[in-house]
């Protein structure tokens, strides 16, 4: 029973669908309308993890090419990698803690300020897998670990999409949907720098080209010449052997390395189409669950969910966040600490969302320099969550975005104080 609940609350898809569902069905919807939003809404969410997909497995390409290119060895943050190791060990507390933490979510919305709903299933399944990992580390299994495990869990919830929701409002130019992305720390981090850097910046979106370059006024096509040169770059560092050997099953490594450029900017073409499919969906049936059952609350979105918003941004963060992790793998080298490697899949979705939020703050400055300061910051953040994960910090990855570091460090720290 708890391995079906997992299932399908860890699937945006399905989790949103039902909440679609829900909303119109609240709302007296005619069957029609029901069957027609909940299904669209369901396609959407599908259509954006195609993106995703598309995108997520050119990357490992490149970020293969990269490490052999350049020599590099280290600890890689990926999401989904730790926590296919700890669901191992952690599966049960992990399926109590997400199922509660949901309900608690949904009371705090109801009774408190703090009226975000979080719908990003698969972020809700790994701060649980992560909460319940330092719990136990730390010596706390059982009724406790569930009470207070969902508690937090619930608050976290609640509390990230708050602090995102004023530059939300820059961003979107409304108020009727809110952020669900466990990277918030460093979003906010950038639009903050953005405020700092950005005065009289231009936006990302008013950048201005020759004539004979006005085709990168598209964003698929500017997005595939830049990656295709970036592509290029680690072919000829990693060589036409490895490439040709391990990768491309002996095809011509150039031509290798432009598809993949190519088959990048395609996802991120897929990503954009799929958010705009959920936005005009999910907006309107969410709020039969506001008026009827949470009032005032906000539908919590994950991060694609501001792309198509500030196409520009998204590139330029994703390449300010990446050189951002390659100046903070420099420093871990120099200072002899666990070297952590730029994982290309969380400098993109969450360098191109810090992106967006400096360009809302701070223009094209913003965006870079918030997107770099949050690629440093993912950097550091995963050496200092290590030694609080128990036998998971010894693995050769980690959890990659922020917000899963500054609420590991944190309560890792205040159970040690507490509990000897």
């Amino acid at each position: 029973m708890l391995q079906v609940i997992l299932d399908i609350l860890s699937v945006p898809a399905v989790l949103v669908g039902i909440v679609a569902l829900v909303g119109l069905a609240v709302q007296k919807k005619k069957t029609a309308e029901v069957i027609t939003g909940t299904i669209k809404t369901i396609m959407g969410f599908l259509v954006l993890s195609g993106g995703a997909d598309l995108a997520v497995a050119a990357l490992s390409h490149f970020g293969t090419m990269f490490q052999q290119g350049f020599g590099v060895q280290g600890i890689v943050p990926h999401n989904e990698a730790i926590v296919a190791l700890a669901l191992k060990e952690y599966g049960q507390q992990t399926a109590l803690i997400m199922t509660f933490g949901m309900v608690a979510n949904i009371l705090i919305a109801r009774f408190t300020k703090l009226k975000y709903i979080f719908l990003t299933g698969h972020h809700t399944l790994y701060m649980a897998c992560m909460i319940a990992a330092i719990f136990i580390a730390a010596g706390i299994t059982g009724v406790p670990l569930v009470v207070f495990g969902s508690i937090l869990l619930g608050l976290t919830m609640a509390f990230f999409p708050a602090i995102a929701q004023p530059t939300m409002r820059k961003i979107t130019g409304t108020d009727d949907v809110a952020f669900a992305h466990f990277g918030t720390v460093g979003y906010v981090l950038s639009a903050g720098v953005g405020k700092l850097v950005g005065k009289n910046s231009k936006s990302t979106e008013e950048m201005q080209f020759p004539q004979g370059l006005s085709f990168l006024r598209d964003t698929s096509v500017s997005v595939a010449l830049v990656m295709g040169i970036l592509y290029l770059i680690v072919a000829f560092a990693s060589g036409r052997a490895f490439v040709e050997t391990n990768l491309s099953d002996g095809q011509n490594f150039i031509v290798f390395a432009l598809l993949k450029a190519i088959t990048f900017a395609g996802g991120v073409y897929v990503i954009l189409a799929g958010v705009r499919l959920i936005l005009a969906e999910i907006i309107p049936a969410f709020k039969g669950i506001a008026e009827r059952i949470v009032p005032d609350a906000k539908p919590a979105l994950d991060c694609p969910v501001v792309f198509p918003y500030a196409p520009n941004a998204v590139l330029i963060g994703f390449l300010a966040s990446f050189l951002g992790g390659i100046i903070g793998m420099g420093i871990l080298i120099a200072l002899n600490a666990p070297v952590i490697l730029p994982g290309v899949v969380p400098h993109f979705f969450c360098g191109a969302t810090a992106g967006v939020f400096g360009n809302a703050t701070g223009g094209k400055r913003g965006a870079f320099w918030g997107a770099l300061a949050h690629g440093i910051l993912i950097t550091f953040l995963p050496v200092l969550l290590m030694p609080v994960l128990g036998d998971l910090g010894f693995a050769n990855t980690t959890f990659s975005d922020a917000d899963f570091g500054v609420v590991g460090i944190i309560l890792g720290n205040i159970l040690k104080l507490f509990i000897r």
